[in-house]
């Protein structure tokens, strides 16, 4: 049955395509193809335990690590793997969408852009490739402090994409290391005697996080506790994948002790336009054509391992056509010049190559209006209906929602922002950023046209959603991303809930990583893991594993404790040594830039605390920064500062500071280029990184504090607090403060400050006082 709807998929494909390219007028098509999929079970897959599988007799189907999907989790992960000795396979469905952008033409952001970063400091992918293929760079948060600000960039898509494949197919490092298949996995290789029958109960999705192996974090100050598999959580044991292979779709097998899946949102995949369905995964960007979903892995999850799986849904917006915009109506955004790479490679680097050859183009903004939202209103009854969320309105993305959630969600808005970005520099195409909906095409038209700029705007490409089956991790997965009842089995991406590319990456390494070491070295081989005070990489995939999620998950600054030490700039400092420990950092390049940037950042730290002047040169040439109602008193004194404690103060730059101080080294550089952003954050951050520490070590001892039932979340009370917080606070109503700390969504510093509020309202028999309210938002007071 499975071979005949697959067979009709692919016959199919052209009616399909059509579908997507047409205002459809009836619906023949509509969820026929898609209930042929989903109402199918397909076999499991088995093999016996006592035959020999890794004997070496066909080099062609043995590996150490496979990877299934070739999207930014799965091209990371089979790097990750391959450099850590691993003999690795990555299986696609097709070769030549390796490394695609399948939606949004950008990398980075807040959050986001701090990921790119670490992921890079272990010598991951996505910052590189990321760098070669920017065409428009920005600094997100510039004017708050380096703690949260974000960098990020604008892809030229057919770039980026050459650019990853290039390295993994054609460099040194991964050409004769890494086997690419083009092949769809249909199942799973299991070792027969561990198999439980359908019947069985596999996993307790109830336990909770104390119930299962903990191990603390080794070099990580944190003290949080890492999820390990135990034995007697062990259902079955991956020998490897079942794939189709060629146009006749035979059936063969590979082989490896750890497969990570990496499915994105193919998993039982329907895209969505207006009330029509198809099955897919994904639209080709460049071609009329549907990628097919993946129904027998969602079965062999669902049947077999009792996975936890839920839908989830992501949309994309229409594409335009920039030939039809009125760009002077539009406000300019030009790249910043000279701009900030992602890779720490750039660093001696003045640009990334693109924007130091002259290759860039001006990203604009336009918004909605009343209009706009008046026909997002009107045709709401022409939207999908979803298999996930409330009443079939879908479990789409919070932070980066359609433009029917914006509009529903905030009636009380005139208007949202709407980015115009060109998808590269050869091609008309542009992305509507803000503008996604699946109405019918007709209705996306006239809603894009009631804006300024667009009142004549073409589209080429209609934009559609997709619901997919995603995995959650919490009771499923360990903190190095492996299954707890599938031994070998690793999850990485969207199947774990998260949205976006640089998230999808993050936990990709992750899992390569893990993967590979635990082929390579089995029980000897130590877990790659990082602590929530190691990076964003750690709290991502500690919220992940503790907490779960009923929403795709984004990375936010404000959900790490630590943000004000996990700063983009000084990723490389944190990471490249662990990782280099691991086997994931093989560059000597890198690895001697590390060595170079903590050496120019001690000197520079020590030239700043031998510079010293009285405090009145040092008002004298900024008096508004360095100045002050005292000074005068000071000079009386005759107070002398440091170079490095002038530049503590708030408004001070280290900028400043080399002005002045260069006027006595005939203007020779002070700080080098490469480490000046890091030297002026360590400055500006010491004395918060002290605060930062009592606060998390003031918050553990307070865990098991009540929360008194009568607390009112609202606004009034909790001014700092998110929208999606209140709600979740008020509709879970915690008893305990540990209670809250497991709702996915609330971040630390929420807390910290809700410990802090119940503290000084509730408990009359501590007096109230500043210092807990100054403690209470030292966490969101720095940026």
């Amino acid at each position: 049955i499975i071979m005949l709807s697959s067979l009709l998929l692919f016959n199919n494909k052209k009616m399909i395509s059509n579908a997507f390219v047409m205002v459809r007028k009836n619906n023949k098509l509509k969820k026929n193809m898609n209930n042929i999929f989903l109402n199918n079970h397909r076999r499991h897959s088995t093999i016996n335990s006592s035959s020999s599988l890794f004997d070496g007799t066909n080099n062609n189907k043995n590996f150490d690590v496979i990877v299934v999907g070739g999207g930014h989790a799965g091209c990371e992960a089979a790097a990750a793997a391959v450099r850590v000795g691993a003999r690795t396979a990555l299986v696609t469905q097709r070769l030549d969408t390796i490394g695609e952008l399948s939606c949004n033409p950008s990398v980075g952001g807040i959050g986001k852009g701090h990921l790119v970063r670490e992921i890079d400091a272990m010598d991951g992918l996505i910052g590189k490739v990321a760098d070669e293929a920017g065409i428009h760079y920005r600094v997100l948060n510039r004017k708050k402090g380096p703690a949260v600000r974000g960098p990020r960039a604008q892809m030229d898509r057919d770039l980026y994409k050459e650019a990853m494949q290039s390295v993994l197919q054609e460099s040194d490092e991964y050409k004769n290391k890494l086997t690419i298949i083009e092949a769809s996995v249909e199942d799973l290789l299991l070792d027969e005697k561990l198999v439980l029958s359908s019947s069985t109960s596999v996993l307790d999705t109830t336990a909770t996080s104390s119930s299962n192996s903990i191990m603390s974090s080794g070099s990580s100050k944190d003290d949080t506790k890492f999820v390990l598999p135990q034995e007697s959580d062990r259902r079955a044991k991956i020998c490897g994948v079942e794939i189709l292979v060629g146009k006749e779709k035979s059936r063969e097998e590979l082989y490896a002790p750890s497969v990570v899946i990496t499915t994105g949102t193919f998993l039982r995949g329907v895209l969505m336009l207006g009330h029509d369905r198809f099955a897919g995964g994904r639209q080709l960007r460049d071609k009329e054509e549907v990628e097919p979903p993946s129904i027998g892995l969602s079965r062999t999850f669902i049947d077999k391992f009792k996975f936890p799986l839920g839908r989830l849904k992501t949309g994309t917006p229409a594409r335009v056509d920039g030939r039809t915009i009125n760009w002077d109506a539009c406000v300019v955004q030009p790249t910043e010049n000279p701009a900030m790479p992602f890779s720490f490679l750039y660093a001696d680097k003045s640009n990334p190559p693109n924007i130091a050859a002259g290759r860039i183009i001006d990203c604009y903004q336009t918004r909605t209006n009343e209009l706009t939202h008046e026909l997002v209103m009107k045709y709401e009854d022409l939207l999908p209906q979803y298999d996930g969320g409330e009443e079939g309105t879908g479990n789409g993305p919070r932070y980066c929602p359609s433009i029917y959630k914006k509009v529903q969600r905030f009636a009380e808005r005139s208007s949202h922002n709407c980015f115009l970005e060109p998808e590269g520099l050869n091609t008309d195409l542009v992305y509507p950023n803000g503008m996604s909906g699946p109405y019918p095409p007709e209705i996306q038209l006239k809603i894009l046209r009631t804006m300024v700029g667009l009142e004549n705007v073409d589209i080429i490409k209609p934009g559609y959603d997709v619901e997919y089956d995603f995995c959650n991790p919490y009771g499923t997965l360990s903190h190095t991303l492996e299954t707890k009842s599938v031994c070998g089995l690793y999850l990485a991406g969207q199947i774990c809930g998260t949205t976006g590319y640089e998230e999808a990456a993050a936990q990709g390494i992750m899992a390569g990583a893990n993967a590979a070491i635990s082929s390579c070295s089995g029980e000897k081989g130590e877990p790659f893991i990082l602590g929530r005070d190691e990076g964003y990489i750690g709290v991502l995939i500690d919220d992940l594993v503790t907490r779960g999620t009923t929403e795709p998950y984004r990375m936010f600054t404000s959900r790490a404790e630590y943000r004000i030490s996990l700063r983009a700039d000084n990723a490389d400092l944190r990471l490249t040594e662990k990782a280099s420990r691991y086997g994931l950092v093989l560059s000597e390049e890198r690895l001697d830039l590390l060595r170079l940037r903590q050496s120019e950042i001690d000197a520079s730290l020590q030239k700043l605390n031998d510079y010293v002047l009285p405090v009145v040169e040092w008002a004298h040439h900024y008096p508004d920064t360095m100045g002050g109602d005292q000074i005068s008193k000071r000079a009386k004194s005759g107070e002398k500062k440091s170079a490095i404690q002038v530049l503590a103060m708030p408004k001070v730059t280290l900028s400043q500071i080399e002005s002045i101080m260069m006027e006595g080294e005939n203007n020779q550089i002070i700080i080098p280029s490469r480490v000046h952003d890091t030297v002026e954050a360590s400055v500006k951050y010491k004395c918060y990184e002290k605060s930062q520490e009592r606060d998390m070590e003031s918050w553990r001892k307070a865990q098991g504090m009540k929360l008194p039932p009568g607390i009112q979340y609202i606004r009034e009370n909790f001014a700092t607090f998110s929208n999606e917080e209140l709600e979740k606070l008020d509709s879970h109503r915690p008893n305990t403060l540990t209670e809250a700390s497991q709702i996915s969504g609330i971040t630390p510093q929420s807390l910290v400050y809700l410990h802090y509020y119940v503290k000084r309202k509730y408990n009359k028999k501590k007096k109230s006082s500043s210092k807990d309210t100054a403690a209470a938002t030292t966490l969101t007071a720095p940026q």
